[in-house]
């Protein structure tokens, strides 16, 4: 059975956040907030962990597209092929932030994913939590956002209800207090336009 844990959105306790990494680093899955939707995730570099996160997705391995959670703008170009200026600038203005980038994949993709990946969708989030994780952890995390079966709702806020579901599907759950019901804007940067996939909770500065 998963655990509850109570971190401090603010100023997080690194006790408990050596707590998740802990369990990230022995391939373990995690629900924690972010600066939207509470969401899913495991380190990129669990293959095994990964492949519960699909199976929890209901999806196969070879078909997932799992974004990124990064820690920085630098922790973002090591995954991607050279940004231009433009597209750095809208990172830059937009960055931590709820917003997901798709940008053209760099070789630093993990062997895990299919060869073919030409595109990655990365994410920066406004959260002290997970930029600590992600700190501690070394290497981004793979995340996916966690829907609610309400239609109506859409995505579950309370942590509590959220470990109640999950807790026999996860390692832990982080209650990092109520998370929102509306999810990351997802921006496509890999054509000649800037084109936005899905509005989200905040709209994008260029």
């Amino acid at each position: 059975m998963g655990t509850l844990l109570r971190i401090h959105p603010e100023t997080p306790q690194l006790q408990a956040i050596l707590q998740a990494v802990d369990i990230l680093q022995h391939d373990g899955v995690i629900i924690y907030p972010t600066d939207s939707v509470y969401a899913l995730g495991c380190s990129m570099t669990s293959k095994k962990a990964l492949e519960r996160l699909a199976r929890f997705k209901g999806i196969k391995l070879a078909k997932a597209r799992f974004s990124f959670i990064c820690k920085d703008l630098q922790d973002i170009s090591e995954y991607t092929m050279p940004l231009d200026t433009r597209i750095f600038k809208l990172l830059k203005k937009n960055t931590p932030g709820p917003f997901t980038f798709i940008l053209p994949a760099s070789k630093k993709i993990p062997r895990m994913f299919d060869n073919s990946r030409k595109e990655v969708g990365l994410r920066v989030p406004d959260s002290k939590i997970l930029y600590q994780i992600v700190e501690h952890l070394g290497n981004p995390l793979l995340t996916t956002s966690i829907h609610d079966e309400d239609e109506i709702i859409e995505y579950s806020t309370d942590p509590e209800l959220i470990w109640e579901r999950y807790k026999n599907q996860v390692d832990l759950v982080i209650n990092g207090g109520y998370g929102l019901n509306e999810p990351t804007a997802i921006v496509d940067c890999t054509g000649s336009d800037i084109e936005i996939i899905r509005e989200g909770v905040k709209e994008l500065i260029y």
